[in-house]
């Protein structure tokens, strides 16, 4: 009898288990499930302080598994062959190599498995979805997102007149900023309604929502965007800018005409990062973003040093950096007296974490991604395109001053369009089958 009842629960089990995978590979659940994703990572911010690193943990593992039944339950449909970029896999690897020499191994095996599970939400968004419906389920998450922040602002700082530091808002809103929000500092509200604006553009040209909801979104995204006052999302907003109009220029270019107009646009922007350096003390008082600037070459300079200890290997991968006393993230304390949590740029971040080796992996990565990008939102007649080049223009300005591409819903959105350019422009795609 106990043999009989035990084999009718595997039974059981394995027939609700059968029946989940094939529910989770619905449309409708992959999609809501995709918004939950995007929903979570960029608002992972206000979820730890809500629900402590205990929950935030147990929500990241829930939407792995969930993402992983689903892919499951998809894999007849999902084109594996030369799709996973080999820079992916060889920047994934090599992180998990540096636990091995790690100084402090538990919390970089903790931070490994963070790093994990996003790029694992990342390869379910571009393998479990096609390009517009993650645009779309990026829409849905970036619209509450946006109206939450912007509610919180106006209950704290108008209503209530008071400022809410647990989640890090200042209640300025009454005076024009900066705001907040859901991001807890302003440079990743900003990120967030930078990310929101390009969707919600992007959704309009694809004739993805009505017109009516594309600019609500656009106008509420904007307002978020003046409101943070941040020099770092400034900066951002200008490079999209440029990046719109030369998208616009090469799409509708003859393709003869194309190889020139981005050699001169090449040498458009390297005249300009040539005179942005030149005259960076000016620009950087005329933005408001001197003082910033001063605590990040303070930070890089303490940074150089460490990297000496390590130059190759670096000091191991810990992703956002921890809250414990643990050397040397201790010693790295800013101006205010409060400990870093992370390098305030992500090149240098990682070369401190992975060493040079590790960084030059993911400068690959990254190059390839914007290049294979690049070449596909200027050929391909879809519109939907256009957003994973201008994705990582923003996600390249913004950590050029923070660490978003190392961790977090940074890292998920960078694996994210890494894949989905690599689906159209990845060479291993023409080697014969296994």
């Amino acid at each position: 009898m106990t043999n009989s009842g035990g084999a009718t629960r595997r039974v059981l089990a394995r027939r609700y288990l059968s029946a989940w995978i094939g529910f989770s590979a619905g449309g409708r659940f992959s999609q809501a499930l995709a918004t939950a994703i995007v929903l979570f990572a960029f608002g992972q911010p206000t979820v730890r302080v809500l629900l402590g690193a205990a929950g935030t943990w147990a929500i990241l593992a829930t939407l792995v598994v969930l993402a992983g039944l689903s892919l499951l339950g998809q894999r007849y449909r999902i084109e594996w062959h030369g799709v996973l970029p080999l820079s992916l896999l060889s920047f994934v690897g090599y992180i998990a190599l540096s636990v091995l020499w790690s100084q402090y191994s538990w919390v970089a095996l903790r931070g490994f498995a963070a790093t994990v599970c996003f790029v694992a939400l990342g390869l379910y968004l571009a393998l479990g979805r096609d390009l517009v419906q993650i645009i779309r389920a990026s829409g849905d998450a970036f619209r509450v997102l946006i109206v939450v922040a912007l509610g919180l602002e106006v209950l704290v700082g108008l209503l209530l007149n008071t400022s809410f530091p647990a989640l890090g808002i200042q209640g300025n809103i009454g005076v024009g900023g900066p705001i907040q929000g859901i991001g807890g500092t302003r440079n990743f509200m900003g990120f967030v309604a930078g990310m929101a604006l390009v969707t919600f553009v992007v959704e309009y040209l694809t004739r993805s929502v009505t017109i009516w909801r594309a600019c609500t979104s656009t106008a509420l995204a904007l307002i978020a965007l003046m409101l943070v006052q941040s020099p770092i999302t400034g900066i951002a907003m200008i490079a999209l800018a440029i990046t719109a109009l030369a998208l616009a220029a090469l799409r509708h270019a003859q393709p003869a005409t194309r190889p020139i107009v981005n050699a001169v646009l090449g040498a458009v922007l390297l005249v300009v990062i040539v005179v942005g350096i030149a005259a960076r003390h000016r620009i950087l008082a005329e933005i408001g973003a001197a003082d910033g600037t001063a605590t990040r070459l303070s930070l890089w300079a303490q940074l150089r040093v460490l990297t000496t200890v390590y130059p190759i290997q670096g000091w191991g991968w810990v992703g956002t950096w921890p809250h414990e006393q643990i050397y040397p993230f201790d010693t790295l304390i800013d101006p205010a007296g409060h400990p870093f949590t992370s390098g305030l740029n992500a090149f240098v971040d990682a070369w401190m974490q992975i060493g040079i080796a590790g960084a030059l992996i993911l400068a690959i990565a990254a190059g390839l991604a914007f290049a294979r990008a690049w070449v596909t939102a200027t050929t391909y007649p879809g519109v939907a395109y256009v957003w994973p080049a201008a994705v990582l223009v923003l996600l390249g300005v913004t950590s050029a001053a923070e660490s978003y591409l190392l961790h977090g819903a940074g890292l998920m959105i960078f694996v994210t369009v890494l894949v989905v350019a690599a689906r159209r422009r990845s060479w291993r795609r023409h080697l014969p089958r296994p």
